[in-house]
């Protein structure tokens, strides 16, 4: 892997992490435009992945350091409720994670046909999201987050977005927008976390070496350090631009990149 393109990747990776649009889903295009291996790119995942959870910590730390302030309370309190909405969220990821992660794998070896119809799944239900009228709540109850977080795990598809889906689902379910992109993101670590050791156990079982092989140290820092920089870039700007509910114009730019993605193989 070039430089250049560890950069493109990673401000990929960073900036698709947050913004509707499928991180996974654009990687996937992305390896498949630079002609990146298995090996390669299951390396590089590892350390986009990582990027972005910090950039999440760096964005949100506010957020993160009053959920422990109140959970060492050691007392039923708004903090706790955050907690417990949060863990209830990764139910259904872990379920994937656990029980399903060779049938996802093998839907992202399926190539970009796949992705191409995610991506128009994704510009729908934001569109929808957008349109809704739905009454809104004061606060995420622990059956929305169940549900929001079912809509996480669908998101491992490629080309579904998991920001996308999760914001749209709680838009969908009446919750504030305010509050909504922040669980959205916090909910995310976890996952993110999750994913990224799994992907280490499996570069692990393949050995270090082999993939690291075609992955020069300064591309695994240069995609890293992208991949920080553009995620803190991305999730800043996303939480401003649920608050004033734009993401139609996300919905526009999946259906176009879905389209693009079914018909130019064609050609």
């Amino acid at each position: 892997m070039e430089w250049f393109e560890a950069l493109v990747l990673g401000l990929v990776q960073g900036l698709t992490e947050y913004l509707p649009v499928s991180s996974s889903g654009h990687l996937t295009i992305g390896a498949h435009l630079f002609g990146l291996n298995g090996a390669e790119n299951l390396a590089f995942t590892v350390a986009v992945h990582v990027a972005t959870v910090l950039s999440t910590i760096v964005i949100l730390w506010r957020e993160i350091v009053w959920i422990f302030q109140d959970l060492f309370k050691w007392k039923w309190n708004d903090g706790t409720k955050y907690t417990v909405n949060i863990l209830i969220s990764m139910i259904p990821v872990a379920i994937v994670g656990l029980f399903f992660k060779d049938s996802v794998e093998a839907i992202f070896g399926s190539g970009l046909l796949v992705v191409g119809i995610c991506l128009l799944v994704t510009a729908s239900l934001l569109a929808f999201s957008f349109w809704a009228k739905p009454r809104q709540r004061e606060s995420i109850s622990p059956w929305h987050a169940f549900v929001i977080g079912i809509a996480q795990a669908v998101a491992v598809l490629p080309g579904l977005s998991r920001s996308g889906s999760t914001i749209a689902t709680g838009l969908l379910l009446g919750n504030k927008k305010e509050k909504l992109a922040q669980f959205s993101f916090l909910m995310v670590i976890p996952p993110i976390l999750g994913e990224a050791l799994l992907d280490a156990k499996d570069m692990a079982e393949v050995g270090v070496s082999t993939a690291m092989a075609g992955l020069p140290t300064s591309s695994l820092i240069i995609g890293f350090l992208a991949a920080f920089v553009s995620g803190c870039l991305a999730c800043k700007w996303m939480i401003n631009i649920v608050k004033k509910g734009k993401l139609i114009w996300f919905a526009l730019y999946c259906a176009i990149v879905g389209l693009l993605t079914i018909v130019l193989p064609l050609l």
